[in-house]
């Protein structure tokens, strides 16, 4: 961790990584992440971290689960058992005390007795432990001052500006007394002090505002330097607040300065105040300094992306001539812009490094993933980032992001062909109101191609132009910009070997999604030869034919090879036995895609539904229905649903991911028809008064099906639930940009992280006026 080497030459930038540990409080309720994630049971962990080829390791040794009753009931068997794996793996921990917290239930950021008590831990922890030398005390004081003292998000839930000051001034100290009692066990110790470094850009009317924000930023690294007195440009709003001269003045004689800055940046991080509220959605509008406004995320708004991290950086550098290292680098996004954000991220460290910034390492975030920060943690919703990991498997599953570690820390060159687009924040369709235009000196900053060298921009293909699910395939591709070619028969037939090689000649992918075949259960039972050639014959040519080009395969089949005779819902590993022609003919093709391509990725659902099509089933329902028609629908035929955005989202994710074999997709629920149809219409209040239950030989099909058809995965349940695709499905239905809505819909429920989000808060006049 050091920046230099014996020979004063300066050390490769160093691949760090980050384990979200959170443990905060919302009144009387602990949220801890480790027991979400599954980390506080698995020891086993480690050596995958290690194996991503990450130097250190943020870590938790955490007040509130080490000695929530004392020092002297301190349970230490969970750090004793991972510290040493972690030394002998070759990863230096970097230890943190407090994640995001407030201690023990009989203390909080307002209680003076906080920095003792939390001193008192950290010279234990130090005492157990000698050889520790890099601590983080307490993470993102500042931050987390603003969610529990200013905006009445975490405990101890204040709201004011004297409440906020208080609390980062208590977490400053407690840092301070953390090191002091630290570096009498290891006078060695170093501190590496956390907190997000954004910065607010704004209409000429609130300028005042941005630039109140853009100085509050800086206070706890102020702190810790001892650079707040009288001089400091946010003096009179601190001692407008109400607390003690004396407790600001503590530091000028109690320096700590950090041994290391630890940078936090996420795509939240900057943000665009505008003081005409009304050109933006409801959620970001509120007041600053009386005025009302909107605070948006300035990827979200400004007609030029700003130039990410690379200044803000540098910024930091000038203030402080400190080293410094990114300390946490996240995005909740889909898979490919989850590539992107590191890559852009790297980039600009290496970028600032060049220049004489004296940057140590950048520390990929959450590498087990992180739960519920869509809601700040304050509910237990379920709702799941993956990372570098996914914990939805019944292991963590590396996704492509750990594939990346692996070749930034080795020095590789980097060989997942998505990183050749741009990231949803530097894409046109980003805005979530009418773009802004923006000062020549916000700029952004293109992905260098020398990083790629060597990798062409290979695109996607996808047979099934016609169908719904190649359709919903191109359209999801072109969203989530990934190079992509829609096929049609005339351009590939499956079935024609020639035909398949001229076409994986000519476009050269680096994936093929097959969505093409025979889909008519009934007719295949009088077309079998015809079903068999496109389901089984087709599908295995295309998969001898992407094992020779080194092409990843995805292919789908069906619930339907299974008979329906089990009382438990079906699992990948369970024996197939289907009963009709077509079913038959996707069991054969899985055999036939797999014994080929041993890498393909075989996807099982059922069901489909969606916005984009008017001939699904739950379409064709409410339609009917909305007109007061009769619709019959099966009642002895039980089912599992799939959300087609749903399903192309996730199976494109587990194709950059490399997936292979067979994995079941299918939202979270069982139902009859019958029920699909009408919970559909109770969700979309529409009456079902002339829905009606049939049985399945009524409706006169000739194909036999399963009475119970139900899929579970035993590999990862990696679709939402049921209900929540219906309600998702029931917001899209109908209104005239699809598109559009869904972004918002998406906004709407993706809170960003607290380290990067600033919440509505209305700033009192005196804050800003005469402070800077």
């Amino acid at each position: 961790m050091n920046n230099t080497s014996p020979n004063s030459q300066p050390r490769p930038l160093e691949l760090w990584g980050g384990l979200e540990c959170t443990v905060n409080r919302v009144q009387d309720e602990y949220f801890s992440q480790l027991d979400r994630n599954g980390h506080a049971l698995r020891n086993c962990d480690i050596g995958r971290f290690a194996a991503t080829g990450i130097r250190a390791i943020r870590y938790p040794i955490l007040w509130e689960r080490t000695a929530p009753d004392g020092i002297d009931k301190a349970d230490w068997s969970w750090p004793d058992e991972r510290l040493p794996l972690l030394r002998d793996a070759g990863v230096t921990p970097i230890a943190g005390l407090i994640h995001h917290g407030s201690g023990p239930r009989d203390t909080s950021l307002l209680d003076p007795a906080f920095p003792e008590r939390l001193a008192e831990y950290a010279g234990a922890v130090a005492a157990r432990y000698p050889w520790l030398e890099y601590y983080t005390p307490v993470n993102e004081p500042c931050t987390t001052a603003r969610f529990a003292g200013l905006y009445g998000v975490w405990y101890p839930h204040a709201r004011d500006d004297k409440s906020f000051i208080q609390a980062l001034l208590i977490q400053c100290r407690a840092v301070v007394l953390c090191m002091r009692e630290i570096r009498k066990v290891n006078p060695n110790a170093k501190l590496v002090q956390t907190d997000d470094l954004g910065k607010t850009y704004s209409t000429p009317e609130l300028a005042r505002v941005a630039e109140f924000y853009n100085e509050r930023r800086w206070l706890a690294w102020d702190l810790l330097c001892g650079t707040v007195g009288p001089e400091h440009k946010l003096w009179k709003y601190l001692t407008g607040t109400g607390v003690d001269v004396a407790d600001l003045l503590w530091f000028r004689e109690n320096t700590c300065p950090p041994d290391l800055i630890g940078v936090n940046y996420y795509v939240t991080s900057e943000r665009w105040l505008d003081h005409r509220p009304e050109r933006y959605p409801q959620h970001h509008r509120g007041v600053a300094d009386g005025i009302p406004c909107a605070d948006i995320e300035a990827s979200r708004a400004l007609a030029t992306p700003t130039a990410g991290i690379a200044p803000l950086l540098t910024e930091v550098w000038e203030r402080y001539r400190l080293p410094l290292a990114i300390t946490e680098a996240h995005i909740d996004a889909n898979r490919e812009d989850q590539l992107r954000w590191l890559l852009e991220i790297w980039q600009a460290a290496e970028n600032v490094r060049a220049n004489g910034v004296d940057l140590r390492a950048v520390t990929v975030w959450s590498l087990l993933g992180s739960f519920d920060w869509n809601s700040l943690v304050t509910q237990n919703r379920g709702y799941y980032e993956p990372g570098p990991f996914d914990v939805r498997s019944p292991m963590p599953r590396p996704t492509a992001l750990a594939a990346m570690m692996r070749e930034l820390a080795s020095g590789q060159p980097l060989t997942n062909p998505v990183l050749r687009g741009q990231g949803w924040w530097r894409r046109p369709n980003r805005f979530l109101c009418p773009p802004v235009a923006t000062p020549a000196a916000l700029t952004s900053i293109p992905a260098p191609a020398q990083r790629l060298a060597g990798i062409s921009a290979a695109p996607i293909l996808i047979t099934g132009a016609t169908g719904t699910l190649g359709r919903a395939f191109a359209r999801l591709c072109q969203k989530r910009n990934l190079a992509y070619k829609l096929l049609s028969r005339q351009d590939m037939d499956i079935a024609d070997p020639a035909s398949v090689e001229r076409a994986l000649a000519h476009y050269k992918p680096w994936a093929l999604i097959n969505t093409s075949g025979y889909v008519r259960v009934d007719d295949a039972e009088r077309e079998a030869e015809r079903c068999m050639r496109e389901n089984t014959q087709g599908a295995a040519i295309l998969a001898a034919a992407c094992a020779r080009h080194g092409v990843h395969l995805t292919t789908f089949s069906s619930d339907l090879v299974f008979d329906g005779r089990s009382a438990r819902p079906y699992v990948e590993s369970d024996p197939v036995t289907p009963l009709n022609v077509y079913g038959r003919s996707k069991a054969e093709s899985e055999q036939a895609v797999l014994a080929a391509h041993p890498g393909a990725l075989v996807v099982r659902t059922s069901a489909f539904f969606g916005p984009w099509d008017r001939h699904n089933f739950v379409t064709l329902a409410l339609n009917a229905l909305e007109r007061g028609e009769t619709f019959a629908a099966a009642d002895d035929m039980t089912v599992s649903p799939t959300y087609v955005p749903d399903l192309v989202h996730t199976c494109l994710d587990l194709a950059i991911d490399r997936e292979s074999g067979v994995w079941h997709l299918n939202n979270s629920g069982s139902v009859t028809w019958y029920e699909l149809a009408k919970l559909a219409a109770e969700k979309a209040g529409i009456s079902s008064a002339t829905l009606v239950a049939q049985s399945s030989s009524a409706l006169g099909m000739p194909a036999a099906r399963p009475a119970y058809s139900v899929l579970h995965s035993e590999r990862g349940v990696l679709l939402p639930k049921l209900e929540n695709a219906l309600e998702r499905y029931i917001e899209l239905r109908g209104v005239d940009d699809p598109e559009y809505e869904e972004l918002v819909k998406t906004m709407e429920t993706r809170v960003p992280a607290a380290s990067g989000h600033r919440q509505q808060e209305e700033t009192p006049a005196e804050a800003v006026a005469g402070q800077l």
